[in-house]
């Protein structure tokens, strides 16, 4: 189906990390290495200013923490995180008071200035009716097989993040050239394989199946969804919502903007059956400060109009970016609004700190085999 990532570390600490990172810590759906960094960032930021306090005041209550064995989804402006996996992320992230290029680059890869774009205008103004054709379009699709046992999903997007590069103390704001990535995965979750350059070691790629180097099998769940799973979600908009608000709390920047992430993980890199596909997108309607940007690109450069939520914390606006006259979704991007500092480093509004574009989504019958092979 041609609808519809990571988190990525500098070489030179690779190895030295490299025991603290399981597999839910490299194999981030959706990638966006960047907001990956903003958001941790501004949590570790929360988190140390509730240690500053408890540490001031003998009755100031102890800061509060993501309950532990819930999967992660490491990402920026959509941060469902578990304590292991935030230990993970911290060690590739803060060195020594330092900033890391986590957002993906390091040393041996090629950068570039940072990737901007016109904001466009948001608005709030013909959102139900824009989300009603797009689940209209969803509903009405005709390529959406189902998959069966021993048959893989197969994803092939495009993607570039934005991100923080220091070396030799001096840091900059940089772009990853855009890449592709490829990513099998199996019904059940417990199978798959990644080719990510931005990721892997060698062009090969590098496995996914469970168990992961600790030996942990993850349960399912809706911040790592397997299509299994998702085929046991209600399909009924109002019950959905109110399971993900309830599964979800306690994450993210705040409760509506974590439901917005949730839903855009689901749409995203993974596989809705048709039958959730119309629910995923009424549910989101249903949101607080959901908007629409009549003008937005991704990263294949694919002009469309946007279903987006600004995250107040970080200033920066998740979009769902859909074909104007299809309605299909073409991909997504993470652009700033409002002027953010991080160690030093002005992050401009218009600064694109994510995109992404779907360029293939299909059902195959074997690992690392693509429609057209």
């Amino acid at each position: 189906m041609n609808e519809y990532t990571s988190s990525r570390q500098h070489p030179a600490d690779k190895d030295e990390s490299a025991q603290l990172m399981s597999r839910t810590a490299r194999d981030l759906p959706p990638g966006r290495h960047q907001f990956h960094k903003e958001r941790l960032m501004a949590q570790i930021h929360d988190m140390q200013q509730n240690e500053d306090r408890t540490a001031s005041t003998a009755t100031a209550p102890a800061a509060s923490t993501p309950a532990a064995g819930k999967k992660a989804r490491l990402r920026m402006p959509r941060l469902a995180i578990a304590l292991p996996v935030m230990a993970a992320a911290v060690a590739g992230v803060i060195v020594g008071g330092s900033v890391l290029d986590i957002g993906g680059g390091g040393g041996g890869t090629a950068t570039g200035p940072a990737l901007t774009t016109d904001l466009g205008t948001a608005s709030a103004d013909g959102v139900p009716q824009l989300i009603d054709q797009i689940a209209l379009a969803a509903a009405s699709g005709t390529t959406h097989p189902k998959v069966g046992a021993g048959q893989f999903i197969y994803i092939e997007s495009k993607t570039a993040s934005t991100f923080i590069k220091t070396v030799d103390d001096k840091s900059t704001l940089v772009s990853e050239p855009l890449s592709t990535r490829k990513i099998w995965m199996s019904p059940d979750g417990t199978k798959g394989w990644l080719i990510d350059p931005t990721v892997n070691d060698g062009p090969e790629g590098e496995t996914l199946s469970l168990p992961d180097e600790q030996g942990n099998t993850p349960k399912a769940d809706l911040n790592g969804a397997s299509y299994d799973y998702l085929t046991k979600l209600t399909t009924n908009p109002d019950q959905l919502l109110a399971k993900i608000y309830k599964e979800t709390e306690g994450q993210g920047n705040s409760p509506d903007q974590q439901a917005f992430s949730t839903i855009g993980d689901l749409l995203n890199e993974s596989y809705p059956p048709a039958e959730l596909y119309p629910a995923l997108f009424k549910a989101a309607a249903k949101i607080p400060g959901v908007v629409v940007v009549n003008n937005a690109v991704d990263a294949a450069g694919r002009p469309g109009i946007a279903v987006a939520r600004q995250d107040e914390l970080g200033g920066n606006r998740e979009e769902w970016i859909f074909d104007k006259k299809t309605h299909a979704f073409l991909g997504e991007r993470n652009v700033q609004v409002k002027e953010r500092t991080e160690e030093g480093i002005e992050i401009k509004p218009g600064t694109v700190n994510y995109t992404s574009a779907i360029m293939t989504r299909a059902v195959v019958d074997a690992m690392k085999q693509t429609p057209s092979s």
